[in-house]
C-alpha cells in the first residue's frame, strides 16, 4: 500500500505493548477476499465487503484455519477496499477487493516463513467469518431463512445461479491455505473452514423435499398407468402387468405410460340388456302384443 513507513508503524504499534521499529517487524500486504463468484458459487456483497473492512482490523492470521494459539502467525493492522479500473466480475459488476496490511515480529522461528512469503510460496489466504444472509441470485430468497430450489452453478433463463453473502456479524481469523475457495484470495465463510451447519441443513431439507415430490409424482404415474392398462382392455395380462407397476421406477413408468397412450383405443362397455345389432325391433313388438292378448282374461259379465 502507498503509505510511508512512519505512518504504517504508527498504526501497527497501536496493537503492540511497546513501540516497534521497522527492523523488528516484517510487513506484508494481503488480499483477503473480493466480490467475485468463488469456487463454492458464493460472492460477497459490497455492503459485506465494507463490513469486513471494519471488522478485520486487528484480527490474527493462522494456518489452515487451525485455531490453536500456537498457530498465531501475523496480525492485520490496516485494511482498505480496492477497485481496479476496467476490471469487472463474471456478472459484470466493477471488481472490488478487501486488501490488508499485516505484520509479524521477526524471530528466529519465522525466518523461513518470511522467505516463503517473499518468494510467493506462502501466498493464498482464506478468511473465516459469519454471514447472516445468503441470497439466491435468481429469486432473492435467503437460504438461511427460507431455502429455494435453485442450484448454484446452474443457469436459469440465461442467468447464472450464485449466492450473495451479506449481513456480516462476526469475523474469526484469516489463514494461509493451499487451495482457497476464492481464486484471487481464498475465502471460507465459516469458523474453522468447515462446511456451515446451516447450509448443510438447508441442503438436507431440499433433498428431502425433492424426494417427497419425486415419490408423489411416481405415485401419480402408477395410478395413471394402471388406469390406462384397464382402459386398453381387462384381461389376465393386464392384471399381471398392473401388479408389477408398483415396482417400476419413474423412467419405466413414463415409457410404459407413453406406450399405453399410443396404443389406447376407446373401449365401450355393452349394457347387460343391450339388443343385438340384427334384432328386429318391430317384429318383437308385434309378438309381444299377440302374446299379451291371448293371456288377457275377459271379466265375466
Amino acid at each position: 500500500m502507498d503509505q510511508n513507513h512512519d505512518m504504517l508503524l504508527e498504526q501497527l504499534n497501536t496493537f503492540t505493548r511497546r513501540k516497534h521499529t521497522l527492523d523488528e517487524v516484517y510487513l506484508f500486504d494481503v488480499i483477503l477476499c473480493d466480490n467475485e463468484i468463488d469456487r463454492d458459487g458464493d460472492c460477497f456483497s459490497d455492503h459485506a465487503l465494507a463490513e469486513l473492512q471494519k471488522r478485520f482490523v486487528g484480527v490474527t492470521g493462522i494456518f489452515d484455519h487451525n485455531t490453536k494459539s500456537a498457530n498465531q502467525t501475523a496480525r492485520i493492522f490496516r485494511t482498505e477496499l480496492r477497485t481496479i479500473p476496467d476490471r469487472f466480475t463474471k456478472i459484470g459488476k466493477p471488481y472490488c477487493c478487501l486488501a490488508a496490511n499485516a505484520y509479524m515480529v521477526r524471530t528466529a522461528g519465522n525466518t523461513d516463513l518470511i522467505r516463503e512469503i517473499d518468494a510467493g510460496i506462502k501466498k493464498e489466504v482464506s478468511i473465516s467469518c459469519a454471514a447472516g444472509a445468503r441470497i439466491c441470485s435468481i429469486c432473492g430468497a435467503n437460504h438461511l431463512r427460507k431455502p429455494c430450489k435453485h442450484i448454484k452453478g446452474r443457469s436459469y433463463g440465461g442467468s447464472p445461479c450464485y449466492t450473495t453473502l451479506d449481513e456480516i456479524s462476526d469475523v474469526y481469523e484469516w489463514s494461509f491455505v493451499a487451495v482457497p475457495a476464492q481464486r484471487h484470495a481464498g475465502v471460507t465463510k465459516t469458523l474453522g473452514g468447515s462446511a456451515c451447519n446451516a447450509e448443510i441443513e438447508l441442503l438436507r431439507a431440499a433433498y428431502d423435499d425433492a424426494l417427497n415430490q419425486l415419490e408423489s409424482f411416481a405415485d401419480f404415474l402408477r395410478k395413471d398407468v394402471i388406469r390406462l392398462c384397464f382402459c386398453c382392455g381387462e384381461n389376465a395380462s393386464t392384471k399381471a402387468l398392473s401388479n408389477t407397476i408398483p415396482h417400476m421406477d419413474i423412467a419405466e413408468l413414463l415409457n410404459l405410460r407413453q406406450s399405453l397412450m399410443q396404443a389406447q383405443t376407446p373401449v365401450y362397455l355393452k349394457p347387460q340388456l343391450a339388443m343385438e345389432q340384427n334384432y328386429d325391433s318391430q317384429a318383437s313388438v308385434q309378438a309381444f302384443s299377440c302374446a299379451h292378448d291371448r293371456n288377457r282374461r275377459v271379466p265375466n259379465e
